[in-house]
């Protein structure tokens, strides 16, 4: 008998968990109308069988090669422990559809679909480096579906009523009964007539069509937080689509894009910046103004012999952390330029400090 476990491809150890994952992984790999092996998925499907379920499994662990749970008295093609061989049924296997069978394995039965909410918008916001310093709002203009003031999102025309949807009885959902291998399957989904509501608009609103939202253009203000950083993704519970019907709208996820900016570099929370300096500020220190990412000057000493790519670091002059308290550092790149002209007196004088050694 083969391995189940190496058919599989985990080990004696794994949880069932694993044991499922390996047999989706495989049964979407060799699924015979997905163009693969028929033969290899039914050794799949049996190899999964015996191994989720525990008694079988521990079984199959203590006989090994012997293992006959599966296994008819006369023959050892059995998968079913009918009593029959697997040639005389091989029929079977091929009646069935096992696309659906596969969807229907991984789906609990008594599973309900909910009505549909609206669906989620996903849009994009750049801003400025310097308005991650603190928390804002910020106004955004998005086309979306919005609740109809005519019906209020009900999808009936005002003065009408909302009758019991006749497709699902007023239930919301429709169900598909299947025959498997396993017996007879329910599919539960939303009723595609009420959109899962459960009602009918006796006469739809003339605005929406009986839908209860319309598209518009909107512009709505959304709380931006100190600190946010490059790509981030914030989201916006309810400020997606109108659902159908008065459902639940969808959420809003909005991506932050962070513009660059020509004197600060973001590393983190802290921020990096250029200082250029004279040689005669980096030989004998001096102390220099400098303007930071929110506008405000400050003063920064430069040590004596200081050396070009030294940096001097300002604390809490970085960017907020996010959804915390404290804030990044600045550092400051020192450069030291060369100046390109000079007068006849600076050349004199450093005619002079090269004779000093300097």
């Amino acid at each position: 008998m083969e391995d189940y476990y190496q058919i599989l491809g985990v080990n004696r150890n794994s949880s069932k968990d694993e044991i499922k994952k390996a047999y989706r992984r495989l049964a979407h790999q060799y699924h015979p109308d997905k163009g693969g092996d028929g033969e290899k998925f039914k050794k799949i499907s049996q190899a999964y069988r015996v191994l989720s379920d525990d008694k079988k499994r521990a079984e199959y662990d203590r006989f090994g090669s012997g293992f006959s749970g599966y296994q008819s008295a006369g023959g050892s093609g059995a998968p079913f422990g009918f009593g029959f061989n697997q040639n005389d049924f091989g029929h079977i296997f091929d009646e069935f559809d096992w696309g659906d069978l596969f969807d229907f394995a991984f789906r609990q039965e008594s599973r309900r679909s909910q009505p549909s909410r609206g669906e989620d918008i996903h849009a994009s916001l750049e801003i400025d480096l310097s308005e991650t310093l603190q928390s804002q709002k910020k106004k955004i203009s998005l086309h979306k579906q919005v609740v109809c003031q005519r019906c209020q999102g009900q999808g009936n025309e005002p003065g009408t009523s909302l009758d019991k949807c006749s497709a699902c009885r007023g239930t919301g959902q429709v169900h598909q009964v299947k025959r498997t291998i396993f017996g007879s399957m329910t599919h539960y989904s939303t009723c595609p007539e009420c959109q899962g509501t459960g009602f009918a608009p006796q006469k739809p609103c003339n605005i929406c069509r009986g839908q209860g939202r319309v598209k518009e253009k909107v512009t709505i203000e959304v709380p931006l937080p100190a600190g946010v950083d490059n790509n981030q993704i914030l989201k916006f519970s309810q400020q997606g689509h109108a659902g159908l019907r008065g459902q639940t709208a969808g959420d809003l996820y909005l991506k932050i894009i962070v513009k660059e900016n020509e004197r600060f570099v973001r590393q983190g929370d802290n921020l990096l910046s250029l200082l250029p300096i004279s040689f005669s500020q980096a030989v004998l220190g001096d102390s220099v103004k400098f303007k930071t990412l929110a506008g405000q000057e400050i003063k920064v000493g430069i040590p004596r012999g200081a050396e070009s790519g030294q940096l001097i670091k300002i604390r809490n002059e970085g960017v907020p952390h996010y959804g915390r308290l404290g804030r990044g550092d600045l550092y400051l790149h020192l450069k030291i330029e060369t100046p390109k002209r000079l007068t006849k007196a600076q050349q004199e004088l450093l005619r002079k400090l090269q004779k000093e050694g300097l």
